[in-house]
């Protein structure tokens, strides 16, 4: 079991419903809102970090890592070699009404499996469901339409998939199920980055009730992970279970605080993604100037990239491990802030978009739609979302306008799959949680 509320809990509000030692009340309208802000906070943080994405993968010497002072200033080449094409300057970057956000493997994934839920109406999909969805809605390597990246590049054919999650690919359309296509004989990206961005949602689909989440969780995340990358997806999922229900009275960075505190209890003991988090939570906590994140990134360069610590070795940029410390870094330093969060996290380094838009989502998520155009004082943000940028087959939700669906309707349809979850009524405008056996 894990200690979901204290003491502390038993009088508080929770969005517009009450608080017993038994339950939770939460409603509805207000969780849409905060679903829009999922997908939005994810969309503009996963764009953002894009910019800088691969830019420092710890080579110092010839390539320094970013500073605050770096903010603003122009965008330098991935190691690739390469500038992105959306962005010149490293800044936030948005797309205004009108302009849909551009699906990336941060969202897309994430948007088949709802789709996914949504066509078998079902809590729990089965590996069958799984890679069959996986191979109608994604391209493989021969299929992909030709992507011209640049405007004199050559185009050349681009599934949109990479390292863990290609190969989990190839075995599905060889007939290999998951959780047989994250196993390390099978996968030797196993312990990639894969699964941490591509299963957050699930823990909105079981408010406040981590064992529920993970359960709904495991066969997406074992499709592409095992080991300490399993357990590392499943602290951000987690992570997003628990979000629902943190107590809103206090400062957003608390409760983040107390959401990760008790996330990181799903992390096995003596194993690498505790131990890391706990360095860099100590780090954090230690530092005299909590503005000098800084500080700490060199210390994970240090400690887990040029050397071999707390039974971690560092193998590729993209792995689960320096990129799950890169995370932690931006979520302490950021203070709840989700401008200040998506910041750091673009410039602390190696993978740069995939955990900052983990947490645009959850902080996207905790603010609610209408917040975050406040938090950038961008009324004129984009709702619509273009899927098949990267995927195929899915149905036109917005057949008047650019993309293929909104945030408002992905919200619609993430209800709808909270209402199956929990096996309440979808005509209450409520939910009732249970925080204990009944």
């Amino acid at each position: 079991m894990y200690p979901l509320l204290t003491s502390l809990f038993l009088t508080l509000f929770l969005l517009s419903g009450s608080i017993s030692a038994n339950e939770i009340k939460l409603s509805k309208a207000q969780y849409h809102d905060k679903l829009h802000g999922f997908w939005l906070g994810q969309s503009i943080a996963n764009w953002t970090g894009l910019v800088t994405e691969m830019d420092k993968i710890g080579t110092p010497e010839t390539m320094p890592f970013y500073t605050d002072d770096d903010w603003g200033e122009p965008d330098q080449k991935a190691f690739w070699g390469e500038f992105v094409p959306h962005s010149s300057k490293i800044d936030f970057y948005f797309e205004s009404v009108g302009s849909p956000w551009g699906a990336d493997d941060d969202t897309d994934i994430e948007y088949m499996y709802l789709h996914l839920h949504e066509q078998h109406q079902t809590a729990k999909l089965s590996a069958e469901q799984i890679k069959e969805g996986w191979l109608r809605h994604t391209y493989s390597e021969t299929d992909a339409p030709l992507y011209k990246k640049f405007s004199d590049s050559n185009p050349i054919r681009e599934n949109f998939l990479w390292v863990s999650n290609e190969r989990a690919r190839i075995l599905m359309a060889q007939g290999i199920p998951p959780s047989s296509t994250g196993l390390p004989e099978n996968n030797p990206h196993y312990n990639m980055i894969d699964a941490q961005l591509t299963t957050e949602m699930f823990g909105l689909l079981a408010p406040g009730d981590i064992k529920r989440a993970l359960d709904i969780a495991e066969l997406p995340i074992s499709a592409t992970a095992s080991g300490e990358a399993k357990s590392i997806a499943q602290f951000y999922v987690a992570m997003h279970s628990l979000a629902p229900i943190a107590d809103p009275s206090l400062p957003l960075h608390k409760q983040l605080h107390w959401m990760a505190e008790q996330a990181s209890q799903t992390l096995p003991n003596d194993t690498f993604p505790i131990k890391m988090y706990r360095f860099i939570k100590a780090n954090y906590l230690n530092n005299p100037n909590p503005k000098e994140w800084e500080t700490t990134r060199d210390a994970v360069y240090q400690r887990y990239q040029l050397q071999s610590n707390d039974g971690y070795s560092y193998k590729e940029p993209f792995d689960a491990g320096i990129n799950f410390a890169a995370s932690l870094i931006s979520l302490f330093y950021g203070q709840g802030d989700i401008k200040k969060t998506i910041r750091i996290g673009s410039l602390v380094g190696w993978d740069s978009d995939n955990p900052t838009a983990t947490w645009g989502g959850l902080l996207g998520f905790m603010l609610g739609a209408q917040n975050i155009k406040s938090a950038f004082a961008r009324p004129d943000l984009s709702n619509t979302y273009w899927i098949h940028r990267t995927r195929r087959n899915f149905p036109d939700n917005t057949p008047n306008q650019l993309g293929e669906d909104t945030f408002e309707q992905m919200a619609d349809r993430m209800i709808k799959i909270v209402d199956i979850v929990l096996e309440q009524p979808s005509t209450g405008d409520t939910w009732t949680i249970h925080t204990k056996p009944k």
